[in-house]
């Protein structure tokens, strides 16, 4: 049985979830050993140490990735984008106890038999060249299985979910099955990341342009429909269950009523795939988003999610800069009535 306390937990990726949780756990006083490929931020990390905003600095050990050696025992938690796992997971034996905390599906990853995963439903936003993360929205960290556990894994959880818990910096919720808050977590980010990263805009913005606002709760929508003709179990992140929230967008008046409700707490947060779109050598995760979508729908129909995809990859491969245009392009490509 592993004792956290002697035991370092090593976190792969120093983004806004990475950052944030290796400094809960070192605030806590666990041993945390941070793992980036990013010369910037590793230099700035091990000069200034690695900071959550207006809660102060701690100074964690920060190795490279290409001289990272996966320990023998121990904790990983994989804090990586999923366009990064590749690299990762060659590295990893199969008996690793792995914990990733990611937004997505990658197909690799699903195929490991981890037991258990974190998904976080409150955003954390990194400097794109400095360990200092800034939590933008509160919410939740939530820890559950991914399948069938032993009891010592079941242990294991339980005593990272304690140590999460004692950092105060966001509630962890303990879950019997992480894979319905997963599915729910997807629904909202195939929706937010690709448009707001396409439209250059922070999340609110969604629900104040018109245009931006009837494709958000289009593709909303159509998620949803992806997801519940495929059986997937959902959760509730946040104040509704995907369900209330597709029957609030399915009647007359409270589509508008929700935005105004939703708009100040998403005012001023990015997504993550906003920085990934402005890099010079873009790539997204758009492929762990609306690409899993697009491959759980089969033959249903799914446009706005087709169409999504191909803008994403257009962007990205021609390097075109984001702007409200290529919304407009977006809904000038999809079928008649598909935002009536």
């Amino acid at each position: 049985m592993l004792q956290l306390r002697n035991t370092p937990i090593h976190i792969l990726g120093i983004g806004g979830i990475g950052a944030a949780v290796g400094w809960g756990l070192a605030h806590c006083g666990y041993s945390v050993i941070l793992v980036d490929n990013h010369p910037g931020k590793i230099a700035e990390g091990r000069k200034k140490g690695i900071s959550v905003v207006g809660l102060g600095t701690h100074q964690i050990p920060i190795v490279t990735f290409a001289d990272w050696i996966p320990p023998n025992v121990g904790i990983i938690l994989l804090c990586t984008k999923t366009y990064d796992n590749p690299a990762v997971l060659s590295r990893l034996p199969e008996d690793t106890f792995l914990v990733p905390i990611q937004n997505g599906f990658d197909p690799e990853l699903e195929q490991r038999d981890h037991a258990c995963e974190g998904i976080a439903s409150f955003v954390s936003e990194c400097e794109r060249d400095r360990p200092v993360t800034r939590i933008t929205r509160p919410g939740s960290l939530h820890i559950g299985a991914r399948r069938s556990i032993t009891a010592d894994e079941r242990a294991e959880m339980m005593l990272l979910a304690i140590a999460l818990g004692k950092t105060q910096l966001f509630p962890v919720e303990l879950v019997p099955d992480i894979r319905p808050y997963k599915a729910t977590k997807l629904m909202y980010n195939a929706a937010i990341s690709p448009l707001a990263a396409m439209a250059g805009v922070d999340n609110g913005e969604l629900l104040t342009n018109p245009l931006a606002e009837k494709l958000f709760f289009a593709l909303l929508l159509e998620n949803y429909a992806i997801l519940q003709q495929a059986r997937i179990p959902l959760a509730r992140i946040g104040p509704f269950h995907p369900k209330t929230v597709s029957l609030i967008l399915h009647t007359p008046w409270l589509p508008a009523l929700m935005a105004g409700f939703f708009r100040p707490s998403l005012r001023g947060t990015y997504c993550s795939m906003a920085s990934d779109i402005h890099a010079e050598h873009a790539r997204t995760e758009i492929d762990a988003y609306n690409g899993h979508l697009i491959r759980l729908a089969g033959e249903y129909p799914c446009p706005i999610n087709r169409a999504t995809f191909a803008r994403i990859q257009k962007i990205t491969s021609e390097g075109l800069k984001p702007q409200y245009q290529h919304l407009e392009d977006l809904a000038a490509q999809l079928p008649k009535g598909t935002l009536s």
